[in-house]
């Protein structure tokens, strides 16, 4: 792929994010953030599973995935935030949503190295994709089993 199609493609993947994070920013104020993050990581799940596909057939399926993968990119914070807040309060809330933060990046970072580990075993990525997916899937199900804060608790904070 060209250096300009793959930029194309990630401005066009961060014009949908600026969508879908104002567009989950709106749906966090409105329903369940649990249930959206069950949805935002599935869909996520999904269009990881998708991507080695997409790389594999014609240039309108990376589109595709640029569309489907930019308005879910950043959707997760706003739900995040709002379960931080509910959960600790509003007080601590900053702090908590930091180490989640922190966690994020670690986990990122483990995963970008064993990205690179199985492209260097076999030669790509698609392998590391498929993985990506299903934890997307289990994040999706570990996001249904928050509990909520009793509201006790988060007037008391």
């Amino acid at each position: 792929m060209l250096e300009v199609a793959a930029a194309g493609l990630l401005a066009m993947m961060g014009l949908f994010d600026l969508f879908g994070t104002t567009i989950s920013g709106w749906l966090s104020d409105h329903f369940d953030s649990r249930k959206l993050l069950f949805w935002y990581y599935g869909l996520r799940g999904l269009s990881l599973l998708f991507l080695p596909y997409a790389l594999t057939a014609t240039p309108a399926m990376l589109v595709v995935f640029s569309v489907f993968y930019g308005l879910d990119w950043i959707a997760t914070v706003p739900p995040t935030a709002k379960l931080a807040s509910e959960t600790f309060g509003k007080e601590k809330s900053g702090m908590i949503f930091g180490w989640i933060v922190v966690a994020h990046q670690l986990g990122a970072s483990t995963a970008a190295y064993g990205a690179g580990v199985m492209r260097d075993w076999f030669g790509t990525y698609s392998q590391a994709f498929v993985i990506a997916g299903f934890v997307c899937f289990f994040a999706a199900l570990m996001a249904l089993r928050i509990r909520r804060a009793p509201a006790a608790a988060v007037q008391a904070a």
